[in-house]
């Protein structure tokens, strides 16, 4: 299969998991979009929404149709290190052996990842960078493929350790999980209180995931593209010599390169499963939002006016 074909295969695997998540997950088409794009960008995601629009249920119905081993950690203050590495313990031949922790699996569901210490977060940001795990002096690599999607919730602050900024950086999307439309919540209403459980079929295995993570850094991008990209993290960064003047009034520091690296596999991706084969500045636009969300600090004086992150990255990506 040459990489036309390929890319022709993404688009069709792609549009069969949409139909097979819908049979589950009602609504929140963006959502699921956007984290099948992180998962073939080979990125990590973090979901910021309030308790009971199914981001559990989303991951885990994801991690079915993708053929992969799923397990969710719930966060809590008293959450050590070890309880997800995992530790070593003493064997009947009296010999240490390491028992692996619920890390290793090829989705993780870190359940609101803001209620535990600074300590275990940092253990599991340096998983999601370094791909591996190192313990009492041995290093452990964790499943191919391994994602980190993280939930957390914006309501309720007391009693949470908030990431701070060079970790968030970790993560590739912030997601904003919304309430659903009125006729969707009807729907979800009746197909969850009619007794009827519904199931789904694994789509695509974790081989080729692992084939079409390489086929999309493999995808040709314009150069014209690529300084866009740059431009609009550029433009983030207060006394930058691009950046314009909503930047250099509510902002108090911009996205880093990383963010120009997502921009452009981020576009890269959304340009594949839209049957095109190489991205454009709209792919940019449209990946923008949950890329930039997370690495933009906005001043007190936005938060007094009621400018938002979103209002600032559309800003942006007028360059």
């Amino acid at each position: 299969m040459n990489e036309v074909e390929a890319l022709k295969d993404v688009r069709a695997k792609y549009e069969a998991l949409r139909k097979e998540i819908s049979k589950v997950i009602i609504g929140q088409d963006d959502v699921v979009e956007e984290l099948l794009i992180s998962i073939f960008s080979r990125g990590h995601c973090l979901l910021v929404g309030v308790p009971g629009l199914a981001k559990t249920l989303l991951v885990n119905t994801i991690a079915q149709t993708l053929g992969l081993s799923f397990n969710r950690v719930q966060f809590t203050p008293d959450l050590m290190p070890s309880d997800i590495i995992g530790s070593e313990v003493l064997g009947e031949n009296r010999q240490f052996k390491f028992v692996k922790g619920p890390l290793f699996a090829n989705v993780v569901l870190a359940d609101e990842i803001n209620r535990t210490p600074p300590k275990t977060q940092a253990a599991l940001l340096e998983a999601m960078q370094e791909k591996s795990v190192t313990t009492a002096g041995q290093t452990f690599k964790l499943p191919e493929p391994f994602f980190v999607l993280a939930t957390q919730n914006p309501i309720e602050q007391e009693g949470t350790y908030p990431l701070p900024e060079a970790q968030l950086d970790r993560f590739m999307f912030n997601i904003w999980v919304d309430y659903p439309s009125f006729a969707e919540e009807v729907d979800v209403v009746k197909a969850t209180t009619s007794g009827v459980e519904s199931s789904v079929q694994k789509i695509i295995s974790s081989e080729e995931i692992l084939a079409y993570q390489d086929l999309i850094r493999k995808i040709p991008v314009a150069d014209n593209v690529v300084e866009y990209a740059v431009k609009v993290a550029g433009r983030s960064r207060p006394g930058a010599a691009g950046a314009g003047p909503e930047t250099q009034k509510y902002i108090s520091w911009g996205a880093g390169p990383r963010a120009s690296q997502y921009l452009i596999v981020g576009a890269k991706c959304h340009a594949a499963l839209r049957g095109k084969f190489s991205p454009d500045i709209e792919d940019v636009q449209a990946v923008a939002k949950p890329i930039l969300r997370h690495r933009i600090v906005r001043n007190y004086q936005a938060e007094a006016e009621g400018v938002t992150i979103d209002n600032l990255i559309d800003s942006l990506l007028k360059v």
